[in-house]
């Protein structure tokens, strides 16, 4: 195992993440976690995370300079490598020069972070302090022309540091380096695999429940999806799956849904369907804050479950599909908030259940779609394009109401078949249609229209922490402009969205 000390930065999930993508085994643990723990753990390495603190602030995170002396390998990344350099009497100020953005980084290729690394390689900076002199015993084997430690190691102690992000994609063989920390610093073998995962949550779900009932929100997503097959391997019909149509599906969605888990389906489950979209559209009228509208969702979503637990009788637990992103994104833990996930941050203070399972909490999107393989989910359904927890409520810019849902349905069902037809969609991490809060002026049928503009979104990614726009062939994007256009009623604009990931995010909202 390899532990992540969590210093409040943005990526610390993604370098969990990374590491597992070397099958080895990683946990994210708060900067708080005292020395002793970390020894009754005894992982095999330590990466310590980036963060938006200055070291050598009074109320910054740090750690004692003792766990230096556990004979343990650290890697610290960004505020992790200034902590290093900070507790061990290097030198820390504000850099003259901030770097943001890819970098070309020169690297020592004697270092056995860089032996497999290009001397000069393309890394991910985000920094305003740098490290001005390494700690004694240190050598600097990374640099760039304003940062003169980009990088620096002390292979006796099996210290090492990197200003720049090695675990983000934008950084170029920041994988070779992580491999390298992980396989030749700190001796792991590689043998963590998801069927494992598979069989030891299964088992831990039975002893954790017992005899218990338990009422699993069901979306139809791939998350929830896997989450509740799970479960049904785990206590089969102990399980309850509730379905709710909060009216804020994809364009015919709801009845999909139903076709594959419920009584016509192909698992055995206790199915569901609860039509309540009109409560969630009188929830939703005149509220515009992004933030207020998710936790509106996700309260309702919790009251409704609520009241299907009382029809059935006593529950004792509820599944959600939560996963690392969700986690990360709603600020658990020390990191920034993003933006609340409706089964994370947007629960209510008061949830009537005993306790809530989240078997996909510690699992990435690619993760989650191995384990469904893993639990013979069809592939259709595991690679089914992924979907907010909030619906199109986080895909409508402002008030959402009836109206506007159908718009984006429409337009979303025209993109989606588009770009299937181009045979591009496998290819492709996720894209969606959302609507802008724009209306702007237009001409159709020679008449002066004054309508909506939709907003097209594709991106590419492996972990959905990061990602790029992607390139949609223009005569796609031109087909589907097209025929939104004409086939929609209610917009005469449409737009193609090419911010990546950071500084955007996926969803709009």
């Amino acid at each position: 195992m390899i532990i992540v000390l969590d210093f409040g930065g943005q990526y610390n999930q993604l370098i969990a993440r990374r590491v597992r993508e070397c099958h080895v085994y990683a946990e994210v643990h708060p900067y708080t976690i005292s020395i002793d723990k970390i020894k009754e753990i005894n992982p095999k390495g330590i990466i310590f995370t980036g963060g938006p603190n200055s070291v050598y602030a009074g109320d910054s995170p740090r750690y004692s300079r003792e766990i230096f002396d556990l004979g343990i390998p650290i890697l610290g990344i960004c505020y992790g490598s200034q902590l290093m350099s900070y507790l061990l009497d290097g030198a820390v100020e504000t850099a003259p020069v901030s770097e943001y953005g890819k970098t070309e980084v020169d690297v020592d290729k004697n270092s056995v972070l860089f032996k497999d690394v290009s001397p000069r390689t393309i890394c991910w900076m985000s920094h305003t302090d740098y490290i001005s002199a390494a700690p004694e015993g240190f050598r600097v084997t990374a640099h760039t022309p304003v940062c003169p430690v980009a990088a620096m190691e002390n292979p006796e102690r099996r210290l090492y540091a990197t200003q720049f992000h090695p675990e983000v994609m934008h950084t170029q063989e920041g994988m070779k380096m992580l491999s390298s920390f992980v396989y030749d610093v700190c001796g792991c073998e590689g043998t963590w695999k998801m069927d494992s995962f598979v069989e030891d949550s299964i088992k831990s779900i039975r002893e954790r429940v017992g005899t218990g009932k338990v009422l699993c929100a069901l979306s139809g997503g791939v998350d929830s999806s896997v989450a509740a097959v799970m479960l049904s391997k785990a206590i089969g019909r102990q399980l309850t799956c509730v379905f709710v149509d909060h009216g804020l599906l994809r364009k015919n969605e709801g009845d999909e849904v139903e076709a594959v888990f419920g009584p016509e389906g192909d698992y055995d489950l206790n199915f569901i369907r609860v039509n309540v979209q009109d409560r969630f559209y009188e929830k939703l009228a005149g509220v515009t804050e992004p933030e207020k509208k998710r936790k509106i969702i996700g309260e309702e979503f919790i009251r409704v479950f609520e009241e299907e637990a009382k029809k059935i009788g006593s529950v004792d637990f509820l599944v959600q599909g939560t996963i690392y992103p969700d986690v990360i994104e709603s600020g658990l833990g020390k990191s920034a908030v993003i933006k609340s996930h409706h089964n994370v941050g947007g629960l209510p203070d008061y949830v009537d259940f005993k306790e809530i399972i989240e078997p996909l909490r510690l699992l990435f999107k690619d993760e989650v779609r191995k384990a469904g393989l893993e639990l013979g989910i069809p592939e259709y359904l595991v690679f089914r394009q992924p979907f907010p927890g909030p619906g199109l409520g986080v895909r409508i810019v402002g008030e959402v109401t009836a109206e506007k849902v159908r718009i984006v349905q429409d337009a979303d069902a025209i993109y989606r078949e588009e770009v299937a037809k181009a045979g591009i969609d496998k290819d492709l991490g996720q894209y969606f249609a959302g609507l802008t809060n724009m209306r702007s002026v237009g001409v159709m049928g020679d008449e002066r229209t004054y309508d909506h503009a939709v907003a097209l979104r594709a991106v590419m990614t492996s972990d959905f922490m990061t990602a790029e726009a992607a390139e949609i062939p223009y005569k796609v994007l031109f087909k589907v402009t097209s025929r939104i256009i004409n086939e929609v009623k209610g917009v005469n604009r449409v737009f193609y969205d090419l911010t990546s990931k950071p500084p955007g995010t996926i969803e709009f909202e």
